[in-house]
C-alpha cells in the first residue's frame, strides 16, 4: 500500500520521516514553535521525508502539541506532497466518533495523505487525564482500546452492521457521502497506525494486519522484543500484506558535537523535571551546565542522553545506520529536540544532506 510503504532517498537504507512535538524553548513562546513547525513541514517536504506526524502531549509547557488535529491542518495549508497525521492521537482521551470527523476532515483538506497514528496511553499524567475524559477511570480507557479501535475504524469506514445502535450515525466528512443523492466522495480514507512503547499494541497491530510505529526514543530497551512480537504476530490484511513497522528516534545533528552534547543535555534535563513533575520549557544549554543536580539525577541525564543519536552530521548518519540494521526497522521517524527553532531546523538539514535527500 503506497499510503504506507515509503521509498528511501537519497543514501538514507530506508524512509525518513519526521515527528514533531512542537517543542517550546525558554523565551521562546507557543507561536514561535508554531512557525518553526510550518518551516520544517515545508523542509521536510523538499528535501524528500515520507511523512510528517505530530504528537499528542498535555500539561506540558515545552510541548505546545495538545491538538494534533489542528496542527495538521494549519500544516496541510502550507504543505502540498508530503503525509501528514498523528503520532500519535491517544484514543482513550477521545469519542472515536470525534477523531473520524476530525480526520475525515484531514482528510477532506489533503486527500491521500493523512495518516492517522494511535496510541493508548494518555500522553499526560493522570490528573490531567482525569480531566480530559471526565473519569478517573483510566486503566478502564486502556484496557477499552480495542473496542475503541474497532469503532473508529467502523465509523471511518461506515459500516456498521444492521441493528447495532450506531448504524444510523455517519462520520462527516466519510463514505455515506457517496451513497447520498448525488454524492462523490474521495476514494481515499486514512490509514491507521497503532504506536506503542511495550508488546500491547506491536500485538495487536500484528494480529490486525496493521502498520506499527514503536516509540524507541523513550523505550529503547523495549525496541527489538516489539519488533520480533509485531513480526510474529503479524497476519495478512486488506491493509498490508507482510509487517511495515517504523521506529521513532531522537536524533540532533550540529555543526559541532559539543554543541550536540549541550542540546541534548538540556533535553535529558527537561526530562528529569517532566518525571519529577516539573515540567517546563526547554531549558536555555546554558542552565542545563552550570546547574548541580543529585546523583540520581545526574545518571538519568546520562542514561538518557545515550539513548539520543546526536553528534555531526556524519556521526548521526552513522548513529541511525547502525540503528536501523540492529532493529529491521521499515521506516525511521527522527525527532530533533533543541533549545531554539532554529537549530532544530539546521539538524534536520544536516541530515538530509549527509543522505544526500533530494532537494526540491
Amino acid at each position: 500500500m503506497d499510503e504506507i510503504r515509503g521509498t528511501a532517498q537519497g543514501t538514507a537504507p530506508v524512509p525518513l520521516s519526521v515527528l514533531d512535538l512542537v517543542t517550546v524553548g525558554a523565551g521562546s513562546t507557543a507561536s514561535d514553535a508554531l512557525r518553526t513547525s510550518v518551516a520544517l513541514s515545508r523542509l521536510a517536504e523538499s528535501r524528500g521525508f515520507h511523512r510528517y506526524w505530530v504528537a499528542e502531549h498535555h500539561s506540558m509547557p515545552g510541548v505546545a502539541s495538545s491538538s494534533p488535529a489542528v496542527i495538521l491542518a494549519h500544516l496541510a495549508a502550507h504543505t502540498e506532497r508530503i503525509r501528514l497525521g498523528s503520532g500519535g492521537v491517544m484514543l482513550p482521551n477521545h469519542a472515536p466518533l470525534v477523531i473520524a470527523e476530525q480526520f475525515g476532515t484531514l482528510e477532506a483538506m489533503a486527500p491521500g495523505r493523512v495518516d492517522l497514528g494511535l496510541g493508548r496511553a494518555p500522553g499526560t499524567d493522570g490528573a490531567t487525564a482525569a480531566a480530559l475524559r471526565r473519569t478517573d477511570r483510566l486503566n478502564e480507557g486502556a484496557d477499552d482500546f480495542p473496542q475503541q479501535l474497532a469503532e473508529l475504524t467502523r465509523f471511518l469506514d461506515d459500516d456498521f452492521p444492521d441493528g447495532h445502535p450506531y448504524a444510523r450515525i455517519h462520520a462527516i466528512p466519510g463514505p455515506v457521502q457517496a451513497t447520498t443523492p448525488g454524492g462523490v466522495q474521495s476514494p481515499h480514507r486514512p490509514p491507521i497506525w497503532l504506536l506503542g512503547s511495550s508488546g500491547f499494541s506491536a500485538r495487536l497491530s500484528g494480529m490486525l494486519g496493521l502498520p506499527f510505529a514503536f516509540a524507541h526514543h523513550f523505550s529503547a530497551q523495549n525496541t527489538i522484543p516489539a519488533l520480533d512480537l509485531y513480526r510474529e504476530s503479524f497476519r495478512p490484511s486488506e491493509v498490508l500484506d507482510a509487517p511495515y513497522a517504523l521506529i521513532g528516534v531522537s536524533a540532533l545533528a550540529t555543526d559541532e558535537e559539543k554543541e550536540a552534547r549541550r542540546q541534548v543535555r538540556a533535553g535529558a534535563l527537561n526530562m528529569v523535571r517532566l518525571r519529577t513533575g516539573r515540567p517546563g520549557l526547554f531549558p536555555d544549554p546554558a542552565e542545563a551546565e552550570t546547574l548541580t543536580l543529585s546523583p540520581m539525577e545526574e545518571e538519568f541525564i546520562q542514561t538518557w542522553s545515550a539513548n539520543v543519536v546526536h553528534g555531526t552530521a556524519d556521526e548521526v548518519r552513522a548513529g541511525l545506520d547502525d540503528l536501523q540494521k540492529r532493529t529491521g526497522a521499515d521506516e525511521l521517524m527522527i525527532t530533533s529536540h533543541a533549545h531554539t527553532g532554529e537549530l532544530r531546523l539546521h539538524s534536520y538539514e544536516l541530515i538530509a544532506d549527509a543522505y544526500g535527500l533530494p532537494v526540491s
